[in-house]
């Protein structure tokens, strides 16, 4: 797989959502939610803390892209720190994380290492933090079964069903000759994981230094992705399940090409709204930690339901997934092959969850271009 159709989060990486004249789904314009409340001051530069609670320090690691960070977090363990995400690889985040290290973390160990999923800007430096202070490293399975799964295809050819998918989407020549130039990358942006790992899983109570912490898994956006809630300090680090002003990129991938994620995303939205109250100061991935959990839970279900209806109403003629991108997204994507990528994966995503309830049909051409419209109820 390649590393854009991977990385998830976030069309904002190339510098704002998609769209949003409607809160268009996933790939939109950064939305000024101003039902939320920011309560913390100006985020820490690079190699700096700001404590957000007893014992939690916020930490942002740059990122080589237009989203150009994300959070990541140390949580007092002992006598040492449990680090919760990593950031990717590259010399800019190793060199914030020795500059940590040698600071305002005291010197202290580091426990063990916490990855929420598997995308690379969460993941990257996991391998070299956990081989430097020998601590494990504590995912979820999917997770990390996944994460090995994609690196091993560093250096190798696009697969056959790739290109398939891809095509079948109404790629062009070119922007498929692009993506078997660019399959591979995803093991570029990360440090080899450790042989073994710690599995969490959903419901799991941890002891983390002094409190303890609860295991939320969600999917969608990855296949078991790990939140961590701590009720004595009115926390939950949500990692990409919730963010404040982007929403996580919710797509089908050429792995498993009939996948229902946005089912899973949405099922996972209201999952996360019955375990976790809102009184709870939200510590996410990117952006700025914020209350209003619930609300913001409710906007990104509806956002995802809006893009639906336009769906439906778009699909009265048959259309090809490309045809689509005008009705979710308001930015041109097909010059890009970073947004084709996302925009691809999203559009076909919300295609099949429509396919799965009966709503949609498709049919492939002579060409292999696969048409979507409306089914026949009668």
């Amino acid at each position: 797989m390649d590393f854009s159709s991977c990385v998830g989060v976030k069309p904002n990486q190339i510098g704002g959502e998609m769209g949003n004249k409607d809160q268009r789904t996933g790939l939109q314009e950064q939305e000024k939610a101003q039902s939320l409340e920011y309560r913390c001051s100006s985020p820490p530069g690079p190699g700096e803390v700001q404590e957000v609670a007893s014992g939690v320090l916020w930490i942002r690691m740059p990122l080589p892209l237009a989203l150009a960070h994300i959070n990541v977090w140390a949580i007092r363990d002992g006598d040492g720190w449990a680090i919760v995400d990593t950031g990717m690889r590259t010399p800019q985040t190793a060199e914030a994380w020795c500059k940590l290290f040698d600071g305002p973390l005291n010197g202290l160990p580091v426990t063990r290492v916490f990855v929420t999923h598997m995308h690379p800007d969460h993941v990257g430096m996991a391998g070299w933090i956990t081989r430097r202070y020998l601590c494990p490293l504590w995912m979820t399975r999917l997770e990390f079964l996944t994460c090995r799964v994609l690196a091993a295809d560093t250096g190798k050819e696009a697969p056959t069903d790739g290109v398939r998918f891809y095509r079948a989407a109404g790629w062009t020549d070119a922007a498929l000759e692009n993506y078997r130039a660019r399959f591979g990358d995803f093991g570029k942006w990360m440090y080899p994981l450790p042989d073994s790992y710690q599995r969490i899983h959903d419901g799991q109570h941890l002891r983390i230094g002094l409190h303890e912490w609860k295991v939320i898994v969600g999917s969608g956006h990855s296949p078991e992705h790990a939140c961590l809630y701590c009720p004595d300090l009115k926390l939950l680090v949500s990692g990409d399940q919730v963010l404040p002003r982007i929403s996580s990129n919710v797509s089908v991938h050429p792995m498993e090409p009939n996948a229902d994620p946005v089912s899973d995303w949405l099922a996972s939205l209201a999952y996360i709204r019955k375990h976790v109250p809102d009184d709870v100061l939200v510590l996410p991935a990117h952006d700025e930690p914020f209350h209003g959990l619930h609300t913001r839970l409710s906007e990104l279900e509806n956002s995802q339901h809006r893009g639906l209806d336009r769906l439906r109403e778009a699909l009265l003629v048959p259309k090809r997934v490309t045809d689509l991108f005008e009705v979710l997204f308001s930015r041109n994507v097909q010059s890009d092959p970073f947004l084709l990528s996302l925009a691809t994966g999203e559009a076909i995503a919300c295609l099949n969850q429509l396919i799965e309830a009966g709503e949609v049909a498709v049919r492939s051409d002579a060409s292999g271009v696969n048409w979507y419209r409306l089914a026949d109820r009668t």
